[in-house]
């Protein structure tokens, strides 16, 4: 029995565009076509792009996938080259690294040398080698056990002072940053540090995702070469301790998140994190923007080496290909109910305990969930139990292979998505274009990207009433083919390549450059 469903005349009220002509073409703002935008930008810039992790190379999260698709997006536009630690995925990937510069330290933060590799496309990633802090295995950010380096203040504080020292012409590698772009807390001291310094060039802060702040102890100051003027609300003292994270914000000559509504969610308490009164200031002062993620064009179901069967739009035996192939990945039996995916980090901020409780409400109304995810262990268990309650409904894996991952993207009929908060988010992104239809809170990236029942649903409580709602419509979909495959066809002509957040950042570095020559020549 499905619960708040809509008749089926209900639901074609909410998809008139994807009932009505579900292969039309996806229209920009202002009804003209959104095509991908390739120009020679006559003002072309030097960037260094700060990060802690890479796709190619290392990656945890979604600031990976935008560590490797931006600057790569961006080449047509500006030099943008990147800086990242020499961990051991990064030091031993294969690619050849040769040794072009060398840094001093500065307080209890050691010497370190500057290596250059180049990739196969010409992206050029400045490597900051130094075995003391990064030759670990594990994570970038904590060992094997789940538990974070005891010394990551020590660790990400080098790798912002290299920023710094490279956008100073101290490492003499013959390049020279006009703008510095740096990204969430590991790399929250660039702007820090230059800013100390009285260096001029400018710098911009991005925030994949506030909650995750890099705080220490005051006591860390020392090590650190922190002035005791950096020790004030206005810098980087958040509650008597230190924040990475603020520290980027405060020094930064502008502030961007990675969608339009997070932008305004993280001026409130309820998604500020202690923030939201400083956030809300440098809104005021136009400092803070909200620019979305895209995704690279590996993710085309017609193309994708990594899927059992290639698809296009409309080719939805393909598509059953790849649900056959992950129901037997994941031990479920064969069915013709929906297939739901959850991709996910394993973590309370994904709401896995709504999906949990709501987990009997989809087995009864005949639907199957594939999870795959790694996280906290609190979190992996709970996901192992409900595959033991319900054998051949449900199937877990813990870990993440990428294949596997694209498979259930491909192969599901939903992905479920219910986020307490979502920055950007990108499974959602990815799902649509594979044909899955996400079913999502209505917050962050995911309001950005998802038109409720166009090209996926939306609820806007993290309740299970809320989410059972969203679940009843989709299943109600489920049982018309015609509606369920015109939504499909919508999601899958979204236009989330990255041509659609390359412009915004190519003219937000240009604007800072220019407003900071301006500023050097009234001084």
């Amino acid at each position: 029995m499905i619960s708040a469903a809509l008749e089926p005349q209900q639901i074609r009220s909410q998809l008139p565009l994807a009932a009505e002509s579900p292969t039309a073409p996806v229209l920009a703002t202002g009804g003209k076509a959104l095509l991908p935008v390739v120009r020679q930008n006559p003002n072309r810039k030097k960037v260094l792009f700060v990060t802690s992790e890479i796709a190619d190379l290392v990656k945890t999260g979604g600031l990976g996938d935008v560590s490797s698709a931006l600057p790569r997006a961006m080449a047509g536009l500006h030099d943008v080259r990147i800086l990242i630690p020499g961990y051991p995925q990064v030091m031993n990937s294969g690619n050849p690294i040769h040794i072009i510069g060398e840094l001093g330290g500065h307080a209890a933060l050691p010497p370190c040398k500057i290596g250059r590799m180049d990739m196969a496309d010409g992206l050029v990633i400045y490597v900051l080698i130094c075995p003391e802090l990064y030759a670990r295995e594990g994570s970038p950010y904590g060992a094997n056990n789940g538990r974070d380096w005891p010394d990551n203040h020590i660790r990400f504080a080098r790798l912002g002072l290299a920023a710094a020292d490279i956008a100073a012409n101290l490492a003499q590698i013959h390049w020279c940053p006009d703008l510095v772009h740096a990204h969430d807390w590991p790399a929250g001291l660039a702007p820090a540090y230059m800013h100390w310094r009285g260096q001029r060039t400018p710098t911009l802060f991005t925030i994949h995702n506030l909650a995750y702040q890099g705080v220490v102890s005051l006591a860390s100051c020392p090590e650190l070469g922190i002035p005791e003027h950096a020790l004030q609300q206005e810098g980087m003292e958040f509650y008597g301790k230190l924040s990475f994270l603020k520290a980027g914000m405060a020094y930064s000559s502008h502030i961007t998140t990675v969608s339009a509504t997070y932008a305004q969610e993280i001026t409130t308490p309820a998604f500020g994190c202690g923030l939201d009164g400083f956030l809300a200031a440098k809104t005021q002062q136009g400092l803070l923007s909200g620019i979305p993620n895209g995704i690279d064009e590996s993710w085309d179901s017609a193309t994708d080496a990594h899927l059992q069967r290639q698809f296009s739009i409309g080719d939805w035996d393909g598509k059953a290909a790849n649900a056959a192939h992950v129901r037997d990945l994941f031990g479920l039996d064969d069915s013709t109910g929906p297939l739901f995916a959850v991709v996910s980090r394993l973590v309370y901020q994904k709401g896995l305990d709504l999906t949990e409780a709501v987990a009997e409400f989809i087995v009864e109304s005949g639907g199957q969930i594939a999870i795959i995810g790694r996280g906290e262990p609190e979190e992996e268990q709970a996901m192992r139990e409900l595959a033991l309650r319900f054998p051949g409904r449900i199937g877990v894996r813990i870990g993440f292979n990428e294949t596997d991952a694209r498979r259930m993207f491909a192969g599901s009929d939903f992905l479920l998505m219910p986020s307490r908060y979502e920055p950007c988010g990108l499974s959602q992104m990815y799902a649509q274009r594979f044909g899955s239809l996400p079913v999502a809170r209505n917050t962050g990236g995911l309001a950005d990207t998802i038109e409720d029942g166009i090209t996926g649903f939306l609820f806007n409580e993290s309740t299970v009433e809320s989410y059972k709602e969203a679940l009843g419509r989709a299943f109600k979909v489920f049982e018309f083919p015609e509606l369920l495959n015109a939504m499909r066809c919508r999601a899958m002509s979204a236009p989330f390549n990255w041509s659609k957040a390359v412009e915004p950042y190519a003219e937000l570095y240009e604007q800072l450059v220019v407003k900071s020559l301006g500023k050097s020549a009234r001084q």
